[in-house]
């Protein structure tokens, strides 16, 4: 009797190459696309990971970076013990925190007022206005902030003249900018984030309108207890995102707006202002590129012990 002998089962790993590169190959038009792509992340940024070498030496630019001095975790301690440590760090993350509540409230208000407007031409128009800002720079917007701003011949300033007052010196007193800046960035960011959740509200199934209403459901009910539950997926989703940012500011926005004037830097100056400041002038790179280190490696942190809190909470939520 000729025993025949079986081939060897694949393990699970092995089925699941062979059939990524099978969809791989099946869709190769489509995963030619995705070349450009890889390659641009490659080369912004994996490449440039190499320099974080930079962070544990003394860097000297004619000794270049693998011939500059090992120094270790000096460049980190020389930053945590300096006096700008507190006031970029307590600005980053004050204002990260202050820009995902306000735009958070902000974006979730005006979509439900846009899901109860029932003129074609109407919406069309609020969603055109409030998305506009989001596609200009920040140097535009930094021009109509100083026309609005300026000392003396800006529009504020003439307005509070016009009423008996004394015009402001917005770019000499940083306590103004406390306010200034989260206005500024949610005029500019609030349209697309609010078109999101209004496109997640078109998803809500009408008939459970109609069945509140039965029920004797006021809009204010309505919109508490169906509308609002609806959006909290994409709320979270978001949410998350936007914490891994907190510790990253818009630098655009805190540099181009205060146009980096020195006596603004108490309420002004965060960690992407203070490292472009340090390279701009080459004298710390070192120390610079370890914060710019630590920033990432907290972002990172606080992105997955946010998801993970999610995730106790609400499983269906997280965002992995």
């Amino acid at each position: 009797m000729i025993k025949v002998k079986s081939k060897p089962k694949e393990n699970a790993n092995t089925v699941r190459k062979k059939t990524r590169w099978k969809d791989f190959r099946d869709n190769a038009e489509l995963s030619a696309l995705m070349i450009p792509g890889i390659v641009l992340l490659l080369v912004f940024a994996y490449v440039p990971m190499l320099g974080i070498i930079i962070a544990f030496k003394d860097y000297r630019n004619n000794l270049g970076i693998f011939k500059s001095k090992w120094v270790g975790f000096q460049n980190f301690k020389f930053f945590f013990e300096s006096q700008d440590a507190w006031r970029i760090g307590r600005n980053t993350v004050g204002y990260g925190i202050l820009f995902i509540v306000i735009g958070l409230i902000a974006a979730v208000t005006i979509a439900i007022l846009l899901y109860e407007v029932r003129s074609r031409k109407a919406l069309k128009f609020y969603q055109t206005s409030m998305i506009l800002p989001h596609f200009l720079s920040w140097v535009i917007v930094g021009y109509i902030t100083y026309i609005l701003l300026e000392p003396s011949m800006g529009i504020l300033n003439k307005i509070i003249r016009f009423f008996g007052g004394e015009g402001l010196q917005w770019y000499s007193e940083p306590k103004y900018w406390v306010f200034i800046l989260p206005i500024i960035n949610v005029w500019k960011t609030v349209g697309l984030k609010s078109i999101m959740y209004y496109a997640a509200l078109m998803g809500i199934d009408e008939q459970l309108f109609e069945a509140a209403q039965i029920d004797g459901a006021g809009r204010f009910k309505q919109i508490l207890y169906i509308t609002i539950p609806s959006l909290v997926p994409l709320m979270v989703t978001l949410t998350i995102l936007d914490v891994g940012h907190i510790i990253k500011g818009d630098f655009g926005l805190f540099y181009t707006i205060p146009r980096d004037v020195g006596l603004l830097y108490p309420t002004t100056d965060i960690i992407d202002t203070y490292v472009y400041r340090g390279l701009r002038t080459g004298s710390d790179i070192g120390i610079t590129t370890a914060v710019g280190l630590f920033q990432s490696a907290v972002g990172l942190v606080m992105v997955i012990a946010t998801n993970l809190v999610v995730k106790k909470i609400s499983p269906e939520n997280s965002l992995f």
